[in-house]
């Protein structure tokens, strides 16, 4: 589509709501002008305008939380963009996948599998910024052997958990390793989207 021909407002902007395209949930409302819009189409990215700032803002920029945009949707006045996109990392800036995570009406159905996003980006600060005292940062501290040595012992530990039978060891041995295996994976800079994209490929080929 021209972009002459989309239907900006009085201030030439116009709506773009941010969907995941495997999920389809719904991560962000923000708003592009013309130069947002193209740039968004010429890199793969997302770009928006920023009406606090008044400035154009690349998504992850600062973050790490890019957008590969998959795909993107005008809707029938021209007015409004639909952006189906990859996240690269949780799409607010309070570290949640989706900035639409307060409910106020009807039952709240907040998706279990967010606390990953969540711990992902925790994790990320910790490395950025090594606050004393925490164990990440003592993780990130002593290197790759350390963080290895570690998921090493706590799949040890799920195995034995699990050959016990014991539910209750293993859901806590279980946690263990997804945290320290998410650690590996900011130490190795592979964003946790990677790894989900490889098992939904493989879902994908099994249809």
């Amino acid at each position: 589509m021209n972009i002459e021909e989309i239907q900006w407002n009085n201030q030439g902007l116009i709506p773009a709501i941010v969907q995941d395209a495997k999920t389809k949930e719904v991560l962000t409302l923000a708003y592009m002008n013309k130069e947002s819009y193209q740039k968004t189409v010429d890199t793969g990215e997302t770009w928006f305008y920023s009406r606090s700032r008044q400035e154009l803002w690349h998504k992850g920029e600062t973050s790490g939380n890019t957008q590969k945009v998959v795909s993107m949707k005008i809707d029938c006045d021209q007015d409004a963009v639909v952006i189906l996109v990859e996240p690269a990392g949780p799409a607010c800036h309070t570290g949640t996948t989706s900035c639409f995570d307060k409910t106020v009406f009807g039952e709240d159905k907040v998706s279990p599998y967010d606390i990953l996003h969540k711990l992902e980006s925790v994790i990320k600060s910790r490395d950025e910024e090594r606050p004393e005292g925490t164990y990440t940062t003592y993780l990130f501290e002593e290197g790759v052997d350390k963080i290895l040595k570690k998921v090493g012992e706590e799949s040890a530990e799920v195995i034995i958990a699990a050959k016990n039978r014991s539910h209750e060891e293993l859901k806590w041995e279980s946690a263990d390793l997804l945290y320290h295996l998410l650690v590996l994976l900011r130490e190795q800079r592979l964003p946790l989207t990677d790894v989900l994209s490889v098992l939904a490929e493989r879902h994908e080929k099994k249809k």
